[in-house]
């Protein structure tokens, strides 16, 4: 019953799967407990008739009270134990679950994410684990467990009396066959619902983020009817949704319900028929009130079951995506940065095509070339945010696939053009470089970086927060504290992707001021269009098309008149100059 395809179907752990066997046993318990009430109930009713029809005498009140209390007492053993079972263990495991899945996601690369929608992955960490949450909690226990009672009951009654227990039981599985029946009706309506509300977020996201843009072109209306659009169609497509479920559970009830009209049906027409009396009738109508009882809200939550099993689904491809593993031991003999026949595709798209070249320890390699040559590409596989398609990359002689991530980075300092701070203090922001780095190791990266002539300026210094990614720095400003934070790493290794494109003249001599600190007797790999950034580079790497297309010191690549990069040197002079 709690094989691997049951794992699988709702996404539940080794323990997860113990959790719910637990949670059925102990239903199974409650509800064969709360049967046998039933029984007390029918032998105080069956001596009361003795009495009114054969003047038999009635026995005291002691034995029911005893009864009646052991009762009492069973009934709350089981009751806290289901409820241990059911709820208090799954909720531990939702917490495991959510760690898991926290560990999952930091160790896929970068890749991954670039090919997940952020409002589609956003959804599953928090909507799909929450619906998950209550199929663990409120129904796998419970529903099995309503099976296995039943079917014991249904067999007890069985050997009672076939045809009251038939007239009886009948509707339980018919109603379920028109639930199960209807499960594709209701899993695609289930997949349309979530489909639509993922298209209101990933709109309301790309709305605030780009809420500048749209106010400078004077487009939110035109914004703003597109999102009333979507999310008009997102509530239609849950009443449709709620309604499909909604007749089916309404009419599955009701055939299961018809079993009390046939079992008083069956029952009058055998009393008088003389096989069986009253209290047999009157046994099998308790029985119906108990055996319906927990089919009442099972046949909602089978309804939800099928909807959490899309759930599951997406939670399983978080799980079964191919993680970036390796060793945690990185131990390079030395730290030159090996290209060897590189290959990387992405979503089938050739973006490097045989890559080689040598960065070298002590010395700045810059990367450069047209948009979309695979500058950028080389930097990410260098710290191995993705993985290579083919070909190898080696640092000091390891060949970086075989070492985990987190390993690899900590020899690793990257500045980018994108910077990406936190609404937090100027301080914080710079000590995310070093983990419990000291004020004095944070203030002194900070002064190295250029940092203290903009910080002091600031309401309360260092203590100052900046607002959400930084708003109330300018671009310069925010650069700096990127570079600080590479400053307190001082790994041997740094990268840097455009650092300074987005930056006046003034501001890029500040940084490149902060920049020559940083770099000094590193291994350095920068990727940049402006020939200044890289001036004061020992090898260039010219790329186009995926390809090494020149390589070379940048005197020897500008003496070459009908070169790549000399004739790049000389556009971007002329526009230079145009611009004057």
């Amino acid at each position: 019953m709690f094989g691997k395809d049951f794992q699988r179907k709702y996404a539940l752990s080794d323990q997860g799967v113990k959790n719910t066997r637990q949670g059925t046993i102990w239903t199974v318990v409650v509800n064969l407990v709360v049967m046998g009430g039933m029984g007390i109930l029918y032998l105080m009713m069956e001596r009361f008739n003795g009495s009114l029809i054969h003047g038999e005498e009635l026995p005291g009140p002691g034995l029911y009270l005893i009864l009646v209390l052991v009762f009492l007492i069973l009934s709350i053993l089981t009751h806290l134990q289901q409820y241990r079972a059911t709820y208090g263990l799954v909720y531990s495991e939702v917490k495991n679950t959510r760690i898991t899945l926290a560990e999952r996601l930091r160790k896929l690369p970068l890749g991954y994410f670039g090919k997940r929608d952020l409002a589609d992955l956003t959804e599953t960490i928090m909507g799909d684990v929450n619906r998950l949450e209550h199929v663990w909690s409120h129904c796998l226990g419970y529903l099995y467990g309503s099976y296995i009672s039943t079917a014991l009951i249904a067999i007890c009654l069985l050997v009672y009396n076939w045809k009251l227990a038939i007239a009886c039981l009948w509707g339980v599985p018919v109603a379920f066959l028109l639930l199960f029946g209807s499960r594709k009706i209701e899993k695609r309506k289930s997949e349309i619902t979530k489909k639509a509300g993922i298209q209101v977020s990933d709109r309301i996201q790309e709305t605030l983020e780009n809420i500048r843009e749209i106010r400078a072109t004077n487009q939110e209306q035109r914004f703003l009817d597109e999102l009333n659009e979507k999310i008009d169609y997102h509530e239609h497509a849950m009443i449709s949704g709620e309604l499909t479920v909604g007749i089916f559970v309404n009419a599955a009830s009701v055939i299961m319900r018809l079993g009390v009209a046939t079992t008083i049906l069956m029952g009058c027409k055998m009393i008088l028929s003389g096989e069986i009396d009253f209290m047999m009738l009157f046994m099998f109508l308790l029985v119906i009130t108990r055996v319906y009882a927990p089919f009442d809200q099972a046949l909602a939550l089978i309804a939800e079951m099928f909807v959490s099993q899309i759930s599951a689904g997406r939670l399983m491809e978080i799980y079964e995506a191919e993680t970036a593993d390796g060793s945690d031991r990185f131990q390079p003999d030395g730290h030159d940065i090996v290209f060897d026949n590189v290959s990387f595709a992405y979503d089938n798209e050739q973006v490097l095509d045989g890559v080689s070249f040598t960065a070298k320890e002590g010395e700045i390699t810059a990367l450069v070339g047209p948009s979309g040559s695979g500058k950028s590409t080389c930097a990410r596989l260098a710290a191995r945010l993705w993985d290579v398609s083919g070909g190898s990359i080696r640092v000091g002689g390891v060949d970086i696939q075989t070492v985990d991530p987190e390993a690899l980075l900590t020899d690793y300092s990257m500045v980018f053009q994108d910077v990406i701070l936190f609404d937090d203090t100027v301080m914080e922001n710079i000590r995310l470089g070093k983990h419990g780095a000291s004020d004095e190791e944070v203030l002194a990266a900070a002064k190295a970086a250029n940092c203290d002539e903009f910080v002091n300026k600031l309401p309360s210094g260092y203590a100052t927060p900046i607002g959400e990614n930084g708003a109330k720095l300018s671009g310069g400003e925010r650069q700096r504290i990127s570079i600080a934070r590479a400053l307190l790493k001082n790994a041997p290794i740094v990268l840097l992707d455009e650092a300074t494109a987005s930056l006046d003249v003034e501001n890029e001599t500040k940084v490149q001021g902060a920049l020559s600190r940083l770099l000094a007797g590193k291994t350095v790999l920068v990727i940049a269009h402006r020939m200044r950034t890289i001036e004061a580079a020992d090898k260039i790497i010219v790329l186009a098309d995926g390809r090494v297309a020149e390589e070379g010191r940048p005197t020897e690549l500008l003496q070459k008149e009908n070169g790549m990069f000399s004739r790049m040197t000389r556009l971007q002079s002329a526009s230079a100059g145009w611009r004057i």
